[in-house]
C-alpha cells in the first residue's frame, strides 16, 4: 500500500471487491497472517467478566480473537467472507454469520466487547462512521472496543490487484489516526488506550497499526 489518496471508489464496488478478495484468497491470507497481535489480544478478552459476549466484528478466518476465548466468555463472529468463516468454524464452535459491518446482523444491547482487527479498514470512507455507530449499537453501555486504524494523521484509499501474490484484488480506506478518533467519539466512545503494533501481513514493508481502545459511554 501507498501513502498518496486515491480517488473515492463507489462504496459498493469495494464491498464487492473486499468480499470475493477473501473469497478467493482466504487460504493465502490463513498461511501469511502472524498474529503478532495475540498477547493484546488475550489481554483484551482476559480483563472479561465471566458471561461476558464478545462480537468479532470481520472475524476472518478464526483468529486471533474467536481461538483464544476464556472460559465462561461467549462470542459471535460476523464476516463478509464466506470462505473466511468456512476456516473461522474450524477453530472455534462461536456462532458465526455472514454480514456487513455497517448493518451487523446482531441485536441492539446485545455484547459487552468489540474487537474489529484489521476489518475497518476495509469499509469504504463514506461509511467509517456508520460502521462505529453500529458498534456502539450492539454494546451494552460501558462496553468495550478494540480496533486497528491508521498510526499517521493521513489516511489512505486505494487497491492491489495481486494482493500476496494470490491474484487477487483487495482494496482498503482508512482516515487519518485523529479522524478515527473523531468518529468514535461522535458514536459515544472514549479512547482509553492505545498501542502501535508492526503487521508485515497488511504492508509488505512492515507497517504498523495503531490498535486502539475505547469504552462507551454507560449513559
Amino acid at each position: 500500500m501507498g501513502d498518496d489518496p486515491e480517488p473515492a471508489v463507489d462504496p459498493d464496488t469495494q464491498r464487492t471487491a473486499v468480499r470475493d478478495g477473501y473469497d478467493g484468497l482466504a487460504g493465502t491470507y490463513d498461511r501469511e497472517r502472524d498474529d503478532a497481535e495475540a498477547p493484546l489480544v488475550e489481554s483484551f478478552l482476559g480483563t472479561l467478566d465471566a458471561g461476558a459476549r464478545v462480537l468479532d466484528a470481520g472475524c476472518g478466518q478464526g483468529t486471533p480473537v474467536l481461538n483464544r476465548l476464556p472460559d465462561g466468555v461467549d462470542a459471535v463472529g460476523v464476516d463478509l467472507s464466506a470462505s473466511m468463516l468456512g476456516l473461522a468454524r474450524e477453530r472455534t464452535a462461536a456462532p458465526l454469520v455472514r454480514g456487513d459491518l455497517t448493518r451487523l446482523p446482531v441485536a441492539t444491547d446485545a455484547v459487552d466487547a468489540v474487537t474489529a482487527l484489521h476489518s475497518v479498514i476495509h469499509v469504504p470512507l463514506s461509511e467509517h462512521a456508520a460502521v462505529y455507530r453500529e458498534f456502539a449499537r450492539v454494546l451494552r453501555p460501558g462496553g468495550r472496543l478494540y480496533v486497528t486504524c491508521a498510526t499517521g494523521e493521513e489516511g489512505w484509499a486505494g487497491a492491489n490487484d495481486d494482493w500476496l501474490g494470490s491474484g487477487e484484488l483487495m482494496a482498503w480506506s482508512f482516515p487519518g489516526r485523529e479522524r478515527t478518533r473523531e468518529l468514535l467519539t461522535e458514536a459515544g466512545f472514549a479512547v482509553t488506550a492505545t498501542r502501535r503494533l508492526g503487521d508485515g501481513v497488511a504492508d509488505d514493508d512492515g507497517g504498523e497499526w495503531l490498535h486502539l481502545f475505547a469504552s462507551l459511554s454507560a449513559e
